[in-house]
């Protein structure tokens, strides 16, 4: 199921589009955080000063820069500073545990770090252990830049604040490293998916062809919802910038009522998770009509239902709505599925959106235990190959060995996502099933989880809802544990509702009625604290769970 991607427009560098901008727009707004606005020539000039402080302070060619930062225009312009010096991005996030924080930057091998007031407040602490000695940017008063040298030698710091000469961006390489994004590692240990500019590159042309045809342009105004290490942050700024768009950050005030902002701000471009989207859309928050200004509304990161779709589709009546699927390892987008406001439901299985057709230059072929291809409607593992695939995890190479691999009728790379859906006949959408492993065995009975949310979607009237095997078994799990996001629903009607909707084996033994489910940092479900709440309530002895 191949596409041809067309030659992509500013050159190799994922930064390239920002610059390009830059020189064409150099007083439009490219950025807004709470009431700081900055021009294109703006957000350039303090790019290019934290390139040459990075390069100079560092040392090195192509350094690898932390920012350690959050929604402040420091945080973009040092993300935009580190790559036009011809080093790596390594997105941090201040709020994280200090001490995952530090595995990061030392995982990394990081050299610098930009950071901002929210950095600030957490940098020593992450200093105290750190071995690798490091240049850390910063705004900061003199007096206190030398306390702060006294009192950590090992590392070099400088003032943003101070005025340095700078230099255009430097060469960047298609092959050179631009993200280094880490993400949870089932050993405890962060995973890190390392983008080259090639990935990145490709993944902003690829949107950009798509989103033109809508008119996407300078006029446009995008959201930044997502928090800078998560991979689909790189639509917002990038495939924004590069339209010479502006990128509205909330603050994190603001963030409290995304929906209040939209209005507020006039945005006409979103990108969101579904379950962000249901925390909006609490309490009739998505209202018809409520959104005219939109005219492209993304979902991605996770499985988006139908409901939600339609809801968000009468909120914005002049949107397109798109939901896009693609994980970390392959660049932000490998397909993409447009909704249709007459036709879609029908085409949404067991209620959750297809995640459509691949995009131009992506392979998506659906294969069995063995590697081979499945028959059309049959199910299987998806995988993905195409110029957007990354090289693999970081200093991992067996990990990467069983996740990137060749077969033996083709010389791409392929990644093995994981993900169980339905192979459809080419040109049409992809059913999604969920993780290969939401699909368990109960007494030998294999049992779609999807298919059990489905009918608690039904059962319940909420959209918020997720099934887990629990307690695991040798040969799968005992049982299904369903947790719904629906205070006023009483438990005992739910179970009633159930077992006439689905075989006894599917209901769920145990029913948790919760006030909202648990978010992540990236605004996903938090599949892993709910299990690790269960795991908890059982006691040591227990296994590993079934399900994520």
């Amino acid at each position: 199921m191949p596409n041809t991607p067309s030659t992509t427009a500013f050159g190799e560098g994922l930064h390239a589009g920002f610059f390009h901008s830059a020189r064409l727009h150099p007083q439009r707004p490219a950025l807004e955080v709470g009431e700081q606005v900055l021009s294109y020539a703006e957000l350039r000039h303090e790019a290019l000063q934290i390139s040459s402080m990075a390069l100079a302070l560092t040392g090195v060619a192509r350094p690898k820069v932390g920012i350690l930062a959050s929604r402040s225009p420091r945080m973009h312009s040092g993300i935009l500073g580190a790559l036009a010096c011809g080093g790596c991005v390594v997105p941090l996030n201040p709020g994280f545990p200090v001490e995952r924080t530090r595995q990061m930057v030392a995982l990394a091998g990081a050299d610098a770090l930009v950071v901002d007031a929210a950095g600030r407040v957490v940098l020593e602490a992450l200093l105290a252990d750190l071995e690798r000695p490091l240049a850390v940017l910063l705004d900061i008063e003199p007096d206190e830049l030398l306390a702060l040298a006294a009192r950590w030698p090992r590392h070099r710091f400088a003032s943003l604040a101070d005025a340095a000469p700078w230099v255009e961006p430097a060469a960047t390489d298609a092959d050179d490293l631009a993200y280094l994004f880490f993400t949870s590692g089932s050993t405890g240990v962060p995973k890190g998916v390392g983008v080259l500019h090639r990935n990145a590159s490709r993944f902003v042309e690829m949107s950009r062809e798509r989103y033109a045809a809508l008119g996407i342009g300078h006029e446009d105004r995008f959201s930044q919802f997502y928090d800078i290490t998560f991979d689909s942050s790189m639509f917002d700024l990038f495939v924004g910038w590069s339209f010479a768009a502006c990128l509205c950050c909330p603050t994190l005030p603001e963030w409290i009522n995304p929906n209040k902002y939209i209005e507020k701000r006039a945005l006409t471009v979103i990108d969101i998770v579904p379950s962000t989207g249901h925390m909006m859309d609490r309490s009739g928050g998505w209202r018809p009509g409520r959104f005219p200004r939109l005219r492209l509304a993304r979902f991605g990161g996770e499985a988006l239902s139908a409901d939600l779709a339609a809801r968000l589709a009468a909120a914005a009546p002049n949107a397109a709505i798109d939901n896009v699927y693609g994980p970390t390892e392959c660049t932000v987008d490998a397909s993409y599925y447009r909704w249709d406001r007459e036709s879609s439901s029908a085409e949404a299985l067991h209620g959750v959106v297809p995640i459509g057709t691949a995009g131009p230059g992506v392979t998506l072929r659906v294969v069995d235990a063995e590697l081979r291809d499945v028959p059309v409607g049959s199910e299987g593992e998806l995988l993905i190959a195409g110029v957007q695939v990354t090289p693999g995890y970081w200093n991992d190479a067996a990990r990467t060995a069983k996740s990137f691999i060749r077969l033996p009728d083709s010389p791409l790379v392929h990644y093995r996502t994981g993900d169980l859906v339905r192979r459809a006949p080419d040109g049409q959408p992809i059913p999604y099933l969920g993780r290969m492993d939401y699909q368990i065995k109960i007494a030998g009975v294999r049992i779609e989880l999807g298919e059990v949310e489905l009918a608690l979607r039904g059962a319940s009237g909420s959209d918020e809802v997720v099934a887990v095997g629990w307690p695991p078994t040798t040969g799968g799990a005992a049982g299904v544990v369903g947790f719904v996001a629906q205070p006023k629903v009483e438990v005992s009607a739910l179970r009633a509702r159930l077992k006439e909707m689905l075989p006894a084996v599917m209901v769920p033994r145990d029913l948790r009625v919760l006030e909202r489910l648990p978010l992540n940092v990236n605004g996903k479900v938090d599949r892993k604290a709910l299990l690790e709440t269960l795991k908890a309530e059982s006691g040591p002895g227990i296994g590993d769970p079934l399900a994520r």
